[in-house]
């Protein structure tokens, strides 16, 4: 069993400026491309790089994230990874060659990738009594932050220059590296048992990735991570094919965007509540499997609704996100779990803007583009089968670990 410290202001002010800023360094880059390619030298071609190194850090420093929180402590590899984001962040907004820019980006990824995946065991941690609650905050703050950092960014550029809009958001890492510093050191300087044997770090759960709801979580979260970056990456593209014009199409990835806030208010509470929430996975997969035949057969007509019911379709996010602290009792169990969900989940999510980029320049159309992500909700609801049936980790762990008898 877990000994957890009483929750109180501090760690909640870590964890709200540390969601806030999960995606910042994303989404408030991306709508200052041009400037700062025409600035720097550089053109479209280095676009598609760039969002792939999205992607593949959150999978690669998910991964070792959840290894850094088992050496260091979760509060001390929390504190590295914000470092690490804020060090990023200043050096992309300084930066005086493109070779520096993309140096700078994985920096500033390689932090966002390991806080994805050490906040949720640190959410159960200091806010056992309030799990509910809180995440749904950390998650309503990460999409607050997706959301609000793009739509800041091109004011900011033309009043003080696009410098100056990229490196904002390090005020607030920083200041959330300095709380984790001082949660990390109280737990190390205070002579309490309790409280030093909290802030220790987690032990390794052998046998966790032999289980079928990691398995199961793995590929729910691949699928969900999948569709949502093949549509931000294409679906503008989509729906100018169609006939629409380019400024309609930016209008209406924005407007796919805008259902990530009220789904994490709506989903991770009924995840906890539900005994088995599998209704939400299915829900969700037949609207996005309504939105892509949409697209498919009247892609012209109607865009509006199609783009909503995909929106509301990516909703398995927070349920994912949510479900790795309903489906562990212990700090190591979520610390796994959220590691291995979102390291290979992630890495999965590579294959999406990609997979259907070279579908559509094969085939020369959207069909089977279309067709394949259809497809992949077959694998996202088998998964959520699973992921959703009653069971914690650590349980399955133990029946498939042998008992060793002496002799």
């Amino acid at each position: 069993m877990d000994t957890r410290p009483a929750s109180g202001a501090l760690p909640l002010l870590a964890v709200v400026l540390t969601a806030l800023n999960l995606r910042t360094a994303v989404t408030g880059f991306t709508p200052l491309l041009d400037v700062v390619g025409d600035d720097l030298g550089f053109g479209p071609s280095l676009y598609g790089v760039l969002g792939t190194v999205v992607t593949a850090c959150f999978a690669v420093f998910g991964l070792l994230g959840a290894g850094a929180g088992r050496r260091l402590g979760l509060e001390r590899a929390l504190a590295l990874a914000t470092a690490c984001t804020t060090a990023g962040i200043v050096l992309r907004a300084l930066s005086p060659t493109t070779t520096v820019l993309v140096v700078s980006t994985v920096l500033a990824l390689t932090g966002v990738g390991a806080s994805n995946v050490l906040v949720i065991p640190l959410v159960k941690r200091y806010f056992a009594e309030r799990l509910k609650l809180v995440s749904s905050m950390y998650i309503a703050l990460l999409q607050v932050g997706q959301f609000v950092a793009p739509l800041l960014a091109v004011p900011v550029a033309l009043a003080v220059g696009w410098r100056w809009a990229v490196g904002m958001w390090a005020v607030l890492t920083g200041v959330a590296v300095v709380l984790w510093v001082v949660l990390a050191a109280r737990g190390g300087a205070t002579a309490a048992p309790a409280v030093t044997a909290t802030n220790a770090a987690p032990p390794r759960l052998d046998g966790a990735w032999r289980t079928p709801l990691l398995w199961s979580m793995v590929l729910m979260m691949g699928m969900t991570g999948l569709n949502v970056y093949a549509i931000i990456t294409w679906l503008p593209a989509v729906l100018v094919d169609a006939g629409a014009d380019p400024a309609s199409g930016g209008a209406l990835l924005a407007l796919f965007s805008v259902f990530g806030l009220p789904a994490a208010f709506v989903v991770p509470p009924l995840a906890m509540r539900l005994r088995n929430p599998f209704v939400v996975v299915a829900v969700c997969a037949a609207c996005m499997a309504g939105g892509y035949l949409g697209l498919l057969l009247s892609p012209g007509t109607a865009a509006a609704a199609w783009v909503v019911l995909l929106g509301v379709g990516v909703s398995t996010f927070p349920l994912c996100l949510a479900l790795v602290n309903v489906r562990t009792r212990t700090t190591a169990g979520s610390t796994v779990l959220s590691g291995a969900m979102q390291g290979v989940g992630y890495g999965i999510a590579c294959l999406g803007p990609l997979g259907i980029g070279l579908l559509y320049t094969a085939t020369g159309t959207w069909t089977a583009s279309l067709l394949v992500l259809v497809a992949s909700l077959v694998v996202l609801v088998a998964a959520g089968v699973v992921a959703c049936r009653p069971a914690a980790l650590e349980d399955q762990v133990a029946e498939r670990t042998p008992v060793l008898v002496g002799v």
